[in-house]
């Protein structure tokens, strides 16, 4: 059995360095003997990370960081190391894996010495002003935002997203451009002025970020999603991925951060950038602890959006009320996204007035915010909801906008929820989330997006979601095959007054079809 399970090149800054690396996943059972408990983890990773530093040392390199990290298989660890040249770098892995398979240590420092350089690393160092945004949830709502404001301000603008890449508002590339390939796409475009980044957990952690550095860096929230995979199970973990996208904010920017979040509010501590800190409660301890350390804050005072600076006056930008996001302050998650994308946008030195005018005109619709908060209003009949809405902060954070919209006369208004979920996420959060709808929705119907099971099967997916149901009295969960059919089953159903709400990820583009199809008109803040 070969050591190596994976080896794998970063092209830019990584959960384990500020700078491209080489990650290596080795099993190390042949070192363990028979005890293969934590204590014997850790003498096996010193033993692994002098055999790095070693054969490096032999084949000419002087100086070399070495990141070893034990995994949940006590039989596996993670190396990492920076390279400077890609292919002496992927060599000197399998060099060390062979060792580990009693192969000759000299021949393979021989073979690392031997080996041509390669080229070095693809990490791009911006020419423009960056904005960076991560996090859970909100990521490209408020990328978006940020994105808006700077075209008010008149500039050219490029954004990378889970939906592509953009310019100036249009779609020049569709698909998942998260991870460092879409931000080198955007600043390669010779037109671009003024970049927004949306960096994503996936991409940092198989790729590195594709740039050397950020102006401005945005972290929203981190909770629980996507863990258990590529060796994160835990929201702590979690955290400290996010956490490289604050860490390569340059020393003269700002690190926007959300003052709620105790894991993002302690980023300030890692990251060289100034703290700019977001929340909903100006009389927040976090905010008076970075406002006296010389940082800023963004806020909510009398309803209105307010920004925070040591020795000045409060500075109310916009009210609330006026955001067309925040649905008249109704929708909590994207008050949050709009304090986020208020400072985000000062600290890249746009004007004020092309933030106030940028948050004015910002809509929740499909031109503006495709597929996050789309509403219509059907003729005689309920307002539909589409959102994505993937884990169970997004779909509580829906739930707080169905029950807000439902008509309140007599009787009542209900609230009706397309339920659905990606296949790769835990039979936990998949369960949680069964539970959230039934106890949040008066009808609750599955809809599967079928291109998103990621190795499971409709039938897997119902039974978890089912049994979050029973857990608060709900039975009999009714399971369509597509997002759109439990959408049209719920709105054939739905009563005037109602609200339809539908967790949206494979079919926006039938969805928002079908409705407009049906008289749906476009329903405003």
């Amino acid at each position: 059995m070969t050591s190596l399970v994976e080896l794998r090149i970063l092209e830019g800054p990584n959960l384990y360095f500020p700078r491209a690396a080489v990650k290596l996943t080795l099993d190390v059972s042949a070192l363990l003997g028979e005890d293969a408990g934590g204590l014997q983890q850790r003498k096996a990773a010193r033993r692994v990370e002098q055999l790095v530093r070693r054969i490096a040392r032999e084949a000419g390199t002087s100086r070399l960081g070495v990141r070893v990290r034990p995994t949940p298989d006590p039989h596996v660890l993670v190396v990492a190391y920076p390279w400077r040249r890609r292919e002496r770098g992927r060599v000197l892995g399998e060099a060390v894996a062979a060792v580990l398979d009693g192969g000759d240590e000299a021949a393979a420092v021989q073979r690392v010495r031997d080996t041509e350089p390669g080229p070095g690393p693809t990490t791009i160092r911006p020419k423009v002003p960056v904005v960076a945004i991560t996090g859970t949830n909100g990521k490209t709502t408020t990328s978006r935002m940020v994105a808006h404001v700077a075209r008010q301000a008149g500039k050219h603008v490029g954004w990378s997203s889970t939906d592509g890449i953009y310019v100036d508002g249009e779609l020049v590339e569709a698909g998942d451009y998260s991870g460092p390939s879409g931000a080198g796409r955007v600043l390669a475009r010779p037109e671009v002025e003024f970049a927004v980044t949306e960096t994503a957990r996936g991409g940092i952690l198989l790729k590195g970020i594709g740039v050397q550095h950020n102006d401005v860096s945005v972290v929203t929230n981190v909770t629980a999603d996507h863990l258990g995979l590529q060796g994160i199970d835990t929201v702590d973990q979690l955290a400290e991925v996010k956490g490289v996208v604050a860490r390569i904010t340059k020393k003269s920017g700002w690190a926007v951060l959300n003052a709620d979040d105790p894991r993002v509010l302690a980023m300030r501590t890692t990251t060289p950038a100034q703290p700019w800190v977001f929340t909903r409660d100006p009389d927040s301890p976090a905010v008076r602890e970075v406002l006296a350390a010389g940082g800023r804050a963004t806020t909510v005072i009398d309803g209105w959006v307010t920004v925070l600076v040591p020795g000045e006056e409060p500075d109310p930008l916009v009210r609330v009320a006026d955001v067309p996001m925040t649905l008249g302050g109704l929708s909590r998650f994207n008050v949050e996204n709009t304090l986020a994308a208020a400072s985000a946008a000062l600290g890249a030195g746009l004007p004020r007035e092309a933030v106030v005018t940028g948050l004015r005109t910002f809509q929740p619709d499909v031109e503006h915010n495709f597929g996050r908060l789309n509403m219509w209003r059907l003729p005689e009949g309920p307002v539909v909801v589409m959102d994505l809405a993937h884990n169970e902060a997004g779909l509580e954070g829906l739930l707080e906008v169905l029950r807000g919209l439902a008509d309140r006369s007599s009787p009542p208004g209900r609230v009706l929820l397309g339920l659905g979920a990606v296949g790769d996420r835990t039979d936990e959060l998949i369960t949680n989330l069964g539970e959230i709808a039934a106890k949040g929705a008066d009808v609750v119907a599955i809809g599967h997006k079928q291109r998103y099971l990621r190795g499971r099967v409709p039938e897997e997916m119902d039974v978890l979601m089912r049994a979050g149901a029973e857990r608060v009295g709900v039975s009999g969960l009714a399971a369509y095959p597509t997002e759109l059919e439990s959408l049209q089953a719920l709105v054939e159903v739905a009563r005037p007054g109602d609200v339809v709400g539908l967790m949206c990820h494979a079919e926006r583009v039938e969805v928002v079809a079908w409705v407009t199809g049906l008289g749906g008109v476009t329903y405003t803040p």
